[in-house]
């Protein structure tokens, strides 16, 4: 399910997250903060990505296993931003050292700055790192107006979010804010449908400066197709975003997932999903 080169690339591309900006998050008063972003010319913000994911599927009572980890560095940059405001952004990836464990093929391993050529499968890896793989028009207040790819790019496993939309109004601890989604699932050579989903986020805390915020998925369609339930599973996740209040902008993301979905191929078939997916900056915003 993630033994592909390119899915695992994607778990560090689209994401959710550590943004190039430098934003103005002032403490109201009574107690409120108002989270909010201010995007700037030239800046730019690198994080270190680390994500971790086990597959386990069992059909008639053999059970395979894909382990796959993934390093890497990915920066944000902030091309433009016009007089309204709204920020052009691109990012791209840096380096990344990428594993594979299956249980019938072995290990399979490459860092791309090791210098040595990658494995078959992996060649396309390579030509993405170092260009520009997305660019967003993002508004002040974290909405995406647009988004174009500028390589191709599979959807991220842990939610294509890359900002965080923020709300609008100052709020205080416990305030809770929704964004409306949609996730296209398809099987190979089977059905294709339109899930609903809600990202649900929560200031769960403020303290010495940083805002804490839990983020839920909720499915919203009905799914009754464990075919169709198995292809979801990488895309429902929880987590927690760490947010700087003095310099406005995301500094961290962990996000973590554990399903299991019985029946995909028949009555004696199930598949397990379990990853986790931290992203934290590395250095000062840069001009």
């Amino acid at each position: 399910m993630t033994d592909r080169p390119h899915d695992m690339l994607a778990a560090t591309v689209a994401l959710p997250l550590l943004l190039v900006v430098a934003a103005a998050a002032g403490t109201e008063p009574h107690g409120t903060v108002h989270l909010r972003y201010r995007f700037r010319p030239g800046d730019a913000v690198a994080a270190r990505v680390e994500h971790r994911a086990l597959t386990e599927t069992t059909m008639n009572g053999v059970t395979d296993s894909v382990e796959t980890m993934t390093d890497s560095t990915k920066t944000w940059r902030v091309v433009d931003v016009d007089d309204a405001g709204t920020a052009t952004l691109e990012q791209s990836v840096d380096d990344v050292t990428m594993t594979s464990r299956s249980s019938d093929r072995g290990e399979v391993r490459w860092a791309s700055a090791g210098g040595d050529e990658p494995p078959p499968g992996y060649e396309g890896v390579r030509a993405s790192l170092g260009v520009p793989l997305v660019r967003l028009k993002v508004s002040p207040a974290g909405l995406i107006l647009e988004r174009r790819e500028l390589r191709p790019c599979p959807a991220a496993a842990s939610g294509d979010l890359v900002i965080v939309p923020l709300p609008e109004e100052p709020v205080t601890v416990g305030h809770t804010w929704t964004v409306p989604d949609e996730i296209v699932v398809e099987v190979p050579n089977g059905p294709r449908k339109a899930v609903r989903t809600r990202l649900r986020y929560r200031l769960e805390d403020v303290r010495d400066g940083l805002a804490t915020i839990h983020v839920d998925t909720t499915v919203l369609t009905p799914l009754d197709d464990p075919r169709l339930e198995a292809r979801l599973l990488e895309r429902i996740w929880d987590g927690t975003i760490r947010f700087d209040l003095e310099t406005g902008r995301i500094v961290s993301r962990r996000t973590a997932i554990d399903r299991r979905v019985v029946g995909f191929g028949g009555p004696q078939s199930s598949v397990r999903y379990k990853a986790s997916l931290e992203e934290r900056t590395t250095d000062p915003i840069r001009r």
